[in-house]
């Protein structure tokens, strides 16, 4: 494989060369950003679904269209690769993408354990890649905006936090690699609440979280409820994950954050995620239901007929357009690339890590038990 382009040549610079292993929704996504850019090359695409393969080949035109992953590294002379392939692959591909001498973009959740996400991290640096992670909904406009309201300290200091992504039937197809343990490495918390953990974090100033107590449950998908229709590939697996995870988050810093996450709960129709911050100057809450591109921020200030409270104009997001041009102006900058090492995703990864073995013990967990 080439390395990626260090910069624009006196003729114009050769476009970056990528392939996407995945041929799903999140796949497509990757590959219709790089499509619609100029300065990329979408060469290959690497995925079992015959049909879908030749479909989505033959749609961007690309020069290699393969089932095993494998054959697309050593066949495409790839720059940089995008993993979006069920959570057990993430680690094997991106690993063996980075050795190639590839950059890599890597769907959520980054890995089943810290174990494989610190490999990954490891394998960037040693290759002196890049490696970042599809965190999208950081890249809704509500979400941006807020964040721009806390770093301008209109909240004072977020001192806790309440975080939500629940459903009422939303099990990603029951007996699929979502339900198996092995294969996802758990339930909804490591699928939707890494999404809201991660952006909620962020909004909170990426304070280190110190300990984690959790709570797991299994009520709905063990028996057969709960299930939502989609494409996922069944494997026959039983049932062997949550559908309700909650958890309490103590930070270094003395904030606190309550999560939950569930797939399947007995609860109004639909998809809801929400947010809340509660600062020393005011708080600030959103609430997104059924993947709504856009809702009302909202700031209560300090005076205590709400007089002062406010709601944000709406703007759009640019979801995982957003995620694939930061990816590709990073790599752009090989100034930059020792700051995306996939460090804090691992780190990502271990909390969730923690909230699981925490769940099990019936104990808090320090995330300083999970280091070496």
């Amino acid at each position: 494989m080439t390395a990626a382009p260090s910069g624009a040549s006196e003729t114009e610079p050769r476009p970056l060369r990528v392939g996407v292993v995945g041929l799903g929704w999140a796949g497509q996504q990757h590959m219709n950003r790089y499509a619609e850019r100029p300065d990329v090359e979408l060469v290959g695409i690497a995925g079992l679904e015959d049909e879908r393969r030749a479909e989505l080949a033959e749609r961007y035109g690309v020069q290699v269209a393969v089932a095993d992953w494998q054959d697309l590294l050593a066949q495409g002379e790839l720059d940089a690769v995008s993993v979006a392939t069920p959570t057990f692959l993430h680690a094997p591909v991106a690993i063996a993408a980075l050795e190639a001498g590839a950059h890599v973009l890597t769907e959520k959740p980054m890995a089943r354990t810290s174990a494989e996400a610190d490999a990954m991290v490891a394998a960037a640096r040693a290759a002196g890649r890049v490696l970042q992670v599809a965190f999208n909904y950081r890249y809704r406009g509500d979400i941006s905006a807020l964040r721009e309201q806390v770093e301008a300290g209109t909240l004072g200091r977020v001192y806790h936090a309440r975080a939500w992504w629940l459903r009422r039937a939303g099990i990603p197809t029951l007996g699929s690699w979502f339900t198996n343990r092995e294969m996802a490495g758990g339930g909804p918390l490591i699928d939707l609440g890494v999404h809201v953990l991660d952006a909620t974090l962020q909004l909170m100033g990426r304070p280190s979280v110190e300990a984690v107590s959790a709570v797991t449950h299994a009520e709905l998908g063990p028996r057969g409820l709960g299930g939502a229709a989609t494409e996922k590939s069944g494997v026959g697996s039983a049932y062997e994950v949550e559908d309700l995870a909650v958890v309490l988050l103590r930070m270094s810093n003395g904030a606190s954050l309550a999560l939950e996450s569930s797939w399947a709960t007995h609860r109004p129709s639909g998809d809801e995620l929400a947010i809340t911050l509660y600062g020393t100057d005011a708080g600030a809450e959103l609430k997104v239901v059924d993947y709504a591109p856009q809702t009302v921020v909202r700031i209560h200030g300090a005076a205590p007929d709400g007089v002062d409270d406010v709601e944000l104009p709406e703007r759009p997001g640019t979801g995982h357009a957003g995620v694939v041009d930061d990816f590709v102006a990073t790599v752009a900058d090989p100034a930059t690339w020792p700051e995306h090492d996939g460090a804090p995703a691992a780190e990502l990864t271990r909390v969730i890590e923690a909230c699981y073995l925490s769940a099990t013990r019936g104990t808090e967990i320090r995330l300083d038990e999970l280091k070496g």
